[in-house]
C-alpha cells in the first residue's frame, strides 16, 4: 500500500483518472508510455519474420555443410599443423567423416548426406562456412550466440528484433520460443531468451506445444467481461503510478504484457489446434513419425509456419531431447560415437526443417520469412583422444545457413582451410550474422540502440557488418 500523502487537488486528479479508465479503456491504450511495439524501421524490410533453428551442442560442419575429402584420405594420421587448445585438450588423430558428400541442386553446393532432406533444398540456402566465435564452452557459447555476450544480462536477438520492429499480431507475443515435452532450453536456461534491460514485452514467451496447455493458465475464459473491467482498473492505476516515476516504460511494459495475456486466451488454443491441417501436411513434416524426438520437432516446425502466418516476428525452435527421462541440453555434443549421435539428431530435425522450407515456399511465405540454422560452434576435424570416435568443440571455423527473406539461394560465403579447422576466407562472426538478420527485417544494426548504464547498447556491441554478398 502507498504511504504517500496527497492533498485534495492531487486526490481529485487521481480519482478522476480512475473514472475515465472505466469508460475510456481504448483511450488509456493511447496514453501509455512509449510502446515497445513501436516499429523503428530504418529501411524497407525484405523479411517480416525470423525463424531461428538453434542446434544446441555444436553440429559438426565437416560432417555436414563443409565436407573435407582430405579427412578420409588422412584418416588416423596426426594433424600436420600446430593445434590450439581444445575444450578438454584430449587430441587424437584425423577423423574421416562417416557421411558421403556430393553436389546438390543446380547451384552444386557440396554437402554430406547427414541432412539429405535439407540438402535437397540447396538452391534455397546460403551456406556460411567461415563463422567463428570466442568461446568453446556450451553455456558461454549459447549466451554469446543469442546475445553477443557470454553471460547473463543482455537481451536475446529475439528481444532485439521485437524491440526493433514490433509485432503484427496484438493477440500474440512478438517473440515466441517453441518447446515440447522432450525439448527444453540449452545450457544457460531460459535467460537465453530474456529481454534484460529492454522492455518486458520483448522477452521470449515459451510455448510448450506438446501438452494440453501451451502456456500455463492461458485458456478461453468464461469471465472475460470481469477480466476486462479488472484490467482496465489496474491499467489506470499503473498509468497513474507511471506518471510519477522515472521507470514509466517498465511499468507500462508490464501493462502491455497483461493485455497480451488477456488476448492470448483465445489466440493460443486456436494456434495450437492443428486438427485443421491436412493429412498431407502432417505427413510432409513428420508429425506422426514413430520417433518421438522427430514427431515433436516436426510439430515445432509446423507451429513455426502457423506463427509466421499470424505475424509473429521471431520464432525460436528447441531441439533438446530427453534420454531415459533426463534432459540433454546440448544434444549435438558428441565427444564420443559421433556417428550414432549425429545420425540420431539429424533424423529428428532434417525432414521437419526441409518441410518448413517447402511449405513456406508453396504458400508464398518463404520470400518474407528468414530462416537461420546454427549452433554455438562447430567440431574439430580430429578425434577426441586416439581411442574415441567423437569430436571436441571447434570455435575457430564452422558453418551456418540462412534461407528465405531476401537471401540468395544456392550461395556459399567464406571458407575454412582444407581440414575444416580454421576459417580462412571472409572470416565471420556472430555480430555479422545478427547485423545481416537485422538488415533483412528493416533495421540498421548500428542505429538500433537502447540506453542503459549510461551507454547506448546494441545487439552487435561495437562490431558487425552486413553480408551484402548473400542478399538479393
Amino acid at each position: 500500500m502507498s504511504v504517500n500523502q496527497y492533498n485534495r487537488r492531487e486526490f481529485l486528479k487521481l480519482t478522476s483518472q480512475g473514472a475515465a479508465a472505466l469508460t475510456l479503456s481504448g483511450l488509456i491504450n493511447s496514453l501509455s508510455a512509449k510502446s515497445s511495439y513501436t516499429p523503428k524501421f530504418h529501411h524497407a524490410a525484405k523479411a517480416k519474420s525470423v525463424v531461428f533453428l538453434y542446434m544446441s551442442g555444436g553440429v559438426s560442419h565437416v560432417d555436414s555443410f563443409d565436407p573435407k575429402p582430405i579427412l578420409r584420405e588422412m584418416h588416423g594420421q596426426p594433424m600436420p599443423m600446430k593445434l590450439a587448445r581444445t575444450q578438454f585438450d584430449q587430441v587424437g588423430n584425423i577423423l574421416g567423416s562417416y557421411w558421403d558428400y556430393k553436389k546438390y541442386g543446380e547451384s552444386g553446393i557440396e554437402m554430406t548426406d547427414l541432412f539429405p532432406h535439407i540438402a535437397e533444398q540447396a538452391d534455397d540456402l546460403a551456406v556460411i562456412r567461415s563463422l567463428t566465435v570466442e568461446f568453446s564452452e556450451h553455456a558461454q557459447g549459447n549466451f554469446f550466440m543469442h546475445s553477443g555476450f557470454p553471460f547473463l544480462g543482455h537481451p536475446s536477438v529475439g528481444a532485439w528484433v521485437t524491440y526493433g520492429i514490433g509485432s503484427e499480431n496484438k493477440n500474440l507475443p512478438g517473440y515466441i520460443v517453441l518447446q515440447t515435452d522432450t525439448a527444453g532450453p540449452p545450457h544457460g536456461g531460459v535467460s537465453l531468451y530474456g529481454n534484460a534491460f529492454l522492455p518486458a514485452t520483448t522477452g521470449g514467451s515459451i510455448f510448450k506445444i506438446s501438452g494440453s496447455q501451451a502456456v500455463p493458465n492461458i485458456q478461453p475464459s468464461r469471465l472475460k467481461h470481469e477480466q476486462r473491467k479488472a484490467l482496465d482498473i489496474i491499467k489506470n492505476l499503473d498509468k497513474g503510478f507511471a506518471d510519477r516515476t522515472a521507470a514509466a516504460d517498465a511499468v507500462m511494459a508490464s501493462v502491455e504484457n497483461a493485455e497480451t495475456a488477456y488476448l492470448m486466451q483465445e489466440a493460443v488454443p486456436e494456434l495450437t489446434d492443428i486438427s485443421d491441417e491436412p493429412d498431407g501436411i502432417l505427413e510432409l513434416y513428420g508429425v506422426n513419425d514413430p520417433t518421438v524426438g522427430k514427431s515433436e520437432y516436426a510439430r515445432q516446425c509446423l507451429m513455426a509456419r502457423r506463427l509466421v502466418e499470424r505475424g509473429v516476428r521471431f520464432i525460436e525452435l528447441s531441439c533438446c531431447p530427453r534420454v531415459n527421462n533426463v534432459q540433454k541440453a546440448n544434444p549435438w555434443d558428441q565427444h564420443s560415437d559421433i556417428e550414432t549421435g549425429h545420425a540420431s539428431m539429424a533424423h529428428q530435425v532434417d525432414q521437419p526443417i526441409a518441410a518448413l522450407i517447402k511449405d513456406l515456399k508453396q504458400r508464398g511465405l518463404l520470400d518474407e520469412t528468414l530462416l537461420v540454422f546454427t549452433g554455438e560452434f562447430g567440431r574439430n576435424p580430429f578425434a577426441q583422444m586416439s581411442n574415441v570416435i567423437g569430436r571436441d568443440h571447434n570455435p575457430q571455423g564452422f558453418s551456418a545457413w540462412l534461407a528465405g527473406g531476401g537471401i540468395k539461394g544456392g550461395a556459399i560465403y567464406g571458407a575454412t582451410d582444407e581440414f575444416g579447422y580454421h576459417a580462412i576466407d571472409k572470416i565471420s562472426n556472430i555480430y555479422e550474422l545478427w547485423a545481416t538478420v537485422l538488415h533483412m527485417v528493416g533495421i540498421d544494426h548500428e542505429a538500433l540502440t537502447f540506453q542503459y548504464g549510461g551507454r547506448n547498447l546494441r545487439l552487435t556491441d561495437v562490431h558487425g557488418k552486413v553480408w551484402h554478398e548473400i542478399i538479393t
